[in-house]
């Protein structure tokens, strides 16, 4: 079913940010990321929305548009699948962006198959996922003026009839010639303005670097099966990973992987716990709608 740019216009005019399931258009919460929630809405059932309540203009959207269509278009360039997708833009009292994907079938979803394949294959999959995140670096070192971001967590991947998608195409983070082509300022628009000043000087560039590093992409991947509660794939996925990894100097540890993943962990609830607060403050203090949908207690 072709989305309709007006019922999706009356969707954001009678949304409730807060609780979207009250909305005049009810929304129903399907996935959560660190970001924004996945949702969907009827009767569009074989769709997910991500809301994107990011830009002050209309020409911010606009450019985000097309450099979403870029990097989705050197991502399918370097060999990855992924769903069909449309955008939209509404003004309201802001500018939001609409980005709708495919559905998936939950059963489809990576993170899912953890628990549900046998460990063999479920181990299969992962190496899977590392060979088409290799594929990025690959495309990165044979076209070294474009060069591509990804965040390989399982989470962001569908195996379907044993085609592999990647579907985490939200934040397109790419260079061109060393310029990032994405304003990063952008990203703080989702972040407690007092803390702003403080993730720009001490956070925000090294988590945009990461996802250029094909070691610490891997070690980001492997570090998330904690948070799926499958601590017992991390040294199987430490070997497929090294695998990969031809210089023995690049080379990942289990020991490295346990600190990467705490360090993670504590930087995102406290990310989220701050979250929280600012969108009471906004709501209770200020009285003004938070724009945000924000996830629900993530287990880790």
């Amino acid at each position: 079913m072709e989305i309709n740019p007006t019922y999706i216009r009356d969707f954001e005019l009678g949304l409730n940010p807060q609780y979207p399931e009250k909305s005049k258009i009810p929304a129903n919460i399907v996935g959560f990321g660190e970001i924004s929630s996945i949702f969907k809405i009827k009767p569009y059932n074989d769709w997910v929305f991500k809301r994107l309540p990011l830009f002050h203009h209309e020409a911010e959207a606009s450019v985000y548009i097309e450099k979403y269509n870029q990097y989705t278009k050197y991502l399918k360039q370097a060999g990855l699948k992924l769903p069909p997708d449309d955008t939209f833009v509404i003004k309201s009292k802001k500018v939001i962006l609409y980005l709708a994907q495919k559905a998936i079938d939950k059963s489809d979803l990576c993170q899912n198959k953890l628990h549900t394949l046998p460990e063999k294959e479920a181990l299969e999959m992962i190496g899977t996922i590392f060979i088409d995140i290799k594929k990025i670096a690959d495309f990165n070192e044979n076209n070294q003026d474009i060069i591509l971001s990804i965040d390989g967590q399982v989470s962001n991947w569908a195996l379907v009839n044993n085609d592999l998608f990647y579907f985490d195409t939200s934040t397109p983070l790419f260079k061109i010639n060393g310029t990032e082509q994405m304003n990063p300022e952008l990203l703080l628009n989702s972040t407690p303005k007092a803390l702003r000043w403080i993730i720009r000087k001490f956070f925000l560039q090294e988590v945009m670097d990461r996802y250029y590093d094909l070691r610490l992409i891997y070690i980001d991947l492997i570090a998330n099966l904690y948070k799926e509660q499958k601590s017992d794939f991390i040294k199987p996925a430490v070997y497929l990973a090294n695998e990969l990894l031809l210089e023995s100097s690049q080379k990942i540890t289990e020991a490295e992987v346990e600190k990467y993943y705490k360090n993670d962990k504590l930087i995102w609830q406290l990310f989220l716990s701050f979250r929280k607060i600012d969108r009471w403050y906004s709501n209770h203090i200020l009285r003004k709608q938070y724009e945000f949908i924000l996830p629900g207690n993530i287990k880790r």
